[in-house]
């Protein structure tokens, strides 16, 4: 489950380990990144996206639908996700995922 490939780590399941409180996420992070869902975000964010940025906004805008799928009602329940390193990989901070939601929505089209 260590393997990093893309935005989110490589899951793999095996028996004996650790339980994962979000297992069914996985299936959900999976089709994201063989549908390259993450990528065609991170993309179409780029216009947003600082230089020096520690965190793609597509992940954390993906971040945030996986949260919402995951039954969160608020930016700030993408702590779900934070909770979970191994699946979820960096998760950006309540701050940053704010900054985002009122980037996108004062950036007008």
């Amino acid at each position: 489950m260590k393997k990093r490939v893309g935005t989110y780590p490589r899951v793999r399941i095996e028996g004996g380990g650790a339980v994962v409180s979000q297992a069914g996420a996985v299936l959900l992070v999976e089709t994201v990144r063989k549908a390259g869902l993450n990528t065609a975000i991170s993309v179409a964010l780029t216009p947003w996206q600082k230089p020096r940025a520690v965190h793609a906004l597509g992940k954390t805008l993906l971040g945030i639908a996986l949260a919402v799928a995951l039954g969160g009602d608020c930016l700030a329940d993408v702590s779900i996700l934070r909770a979970e390193p191994a699946v979820f990989g960096p998760v950006a901070s309540d701050p940053m995922v704010s900054r985002l939601i009122d980037t996108l929505a004062s950036s007008g089209d």
